[in-house]
């Protein structure tokens, strides 16, 4: 609690003296409310979010920017176990403090045809709609599993050079972030169930993760993209190095128990290297618009060993990732009729936490919204459906399905109440979570 709260003194103290003279500040934000029921049979509350927004700009000259955003949260709900928790506050009303972006903005840096931005920084690649095979640079911010598209910001630097209608673009990031996961019961969409051998019983489940050292080569990131408008078609060429951000299994150790048949059993994780060469588009056809992108994925491989050992069962050894690339794709279009109708579908091969070949799933996206009174109320349906195998549909599928009124009262503020519902097998990502029915209402205003 005291350094959440000296940090935002020193950054208050900060821009107060970061200010030159003449500077223009741009201050910014929005109010952001969230709460969710469970609409299975405990109908408890699932989220609740109280988010401020902060966003400041300040333009010293027309060489330089500075630009920060922080979010001030109550978060979460009481975490008091017992009668000594009554005396924290941050267990009695948790919050925190979320550094999203902090950086620096030089133009014409050497060169008139050069920009850099140096700090922490969101760094978005792709064309399509929040789900972008080619976003590689930044970590994803899984937290809360429908906010696709959502990333961590990262320490780095970033470099653009002008040249005619082409535009160069280099990456480098220091030091890797893994990955922020789905809170509570939301985790499992993303995560396999665990294999026990017929004939044990688990006791105790653990994990370990082993994060790559602090050298350049093995913890930093880089990228590089070429961009250039050919016909009227915005088009680029990117590549990554660097790691998956999800982590993966390459050891599990079965230790045995006092109890005949009972295990302990123990896992290790890593992060894969990888190379990312991605291509992207986007443009319009007539009235409507259109994009596309694809990501080529070359994993080292990684081996996966079984220890038996302690069971008298000896090593099985395997292969957890092969070192055969695979393809992420996703293309889509959007268009609005003249009675004000607007649709939006994608598809999606390969979701963000599959890996392999042939554990790329397909997805349809899709979402439908129409405004009335004057825009003052905006209806609108969105869903998709996840197919895990097309020659076996009835055993692999899942199904999402939201739809949400908005209003708009006034200028600047949005209330939005929507129902998310799931359902499908168990064997697929959203399947797999189908219990997690959710009714929301949602408030925000911006200013």
């Amino acid at each position: 609690m005291r350094n959440k709260t000296l940090l935002i003194i020193t950054v208050g103290i900060l821009l107060s003296f970061t200010q030159p003279s003449g500077a223009q500040d741009i201050w910014g934000g929005y109010l952001q409310t969230d709460n969710r029921l469970r609409l299975n049979n405990s109908y408890e509350f699932s989220w609740q979010e109280y988010r401020l927004d902060l966003k400041i700009e300040v333009n010293p000259s027309e060489k330089a920017k500075l630009y920060g955003e922080v979010w001030l949260r109550s978060w979460g709900f009481p975490a008091v176990k017992s009668s000594s928790d009554l005396f924290n506050k941050d267990k009695v009303s948790p919050w925190n403090l979320d550094f999203r972006e902090a950086y620096l903005d030089l133009y014409g840096f050497v060169s008139d045809n050069f920009d850099i931005r140096i700090g922490r920084q969101r760094i978005a690649w792709g064309t399509a709609d929040k789900l972008n095979p080619t976003d590689n640079l930044n970590p994803p911010d899984l937290e809360d599993i429908w906010d696709f598209g959502r990333h961590l910001g990262s320490d780095g630097i970033k470099g653009s050079y002008y040249l005619e209608d082409f535009t160069f673009t280099g990456v480098f990031i220091p030091i890797f972030t893994p990955a922020v996961l789905p809170r509570g019961d939301w985790a499992a969409a993303l995560s396999s169930p665990m294999d026990i051998p017929e004939g044990l019983i688990l006791r105790n489940l653990s994990d370990s993760i082993v994060m790559p050292t602090n050298e350049p080569k093995e913890s930093s990131v880089t990228g590089v993209k070429i961009a250039k408008n050919i016909g009227g078609y915005d088009f680029s060429l990117s590549y990554i190095y660097g790691r998956d951000y999800l982590p993966l299994v390459q050891k599990i150790v079965f230790t045995p128990t006092s109890v005949p048949g009972e295990v302990d059993i123990h896992s290790e994780l890593i992060f894969p290297g990888m190379h990312i060469p991605g291509i992207d588009m986007a443009g319009s056809i007539m009235d409507i618009g259109i994009w596309a992108e694809a990501a080529v994925f070359f994993s080292e491989e990684i081996g996966l060993i079984i220890d038996l050992s302690g069971l008298e069962m000896g090593i099985q050894n395997s292969i957890a990732l092969a070192d055969d690339p695979y393809v992420k794709y996703v293309f889509g279009a959007d268009y609005t009729f003249k009675n004000g109708v607007y649709i939006n579908g994608q598809y999606l091969h390969g979701f963000i936490h599959e890996r392999g070949e042939d554990n790329l799933e397909d997805y349809f996206i899709f979402g439908i919204e129409k405004k009335f009174f004057n825009e003052e109320l905006k209806i609108t349906v969105s869903g998709g459906a996840e197919i895990k195998d097309f020659s076996d549909f009835e055993n692999n599928y899942a199904c999402m399905f939201l739809p949400e009124i908005g209003y708009y009262p006034i200028d600047n503020t949005e209330i939005k109440i929507g129902i998310m519902l799931i359902d499908g097998k168990d064997n697929t990502t959203f399947g797999s979570v189908e219990e997690n029915d959710e009714v929301y209402l949602k408030v925000n205003y911006s200013f």
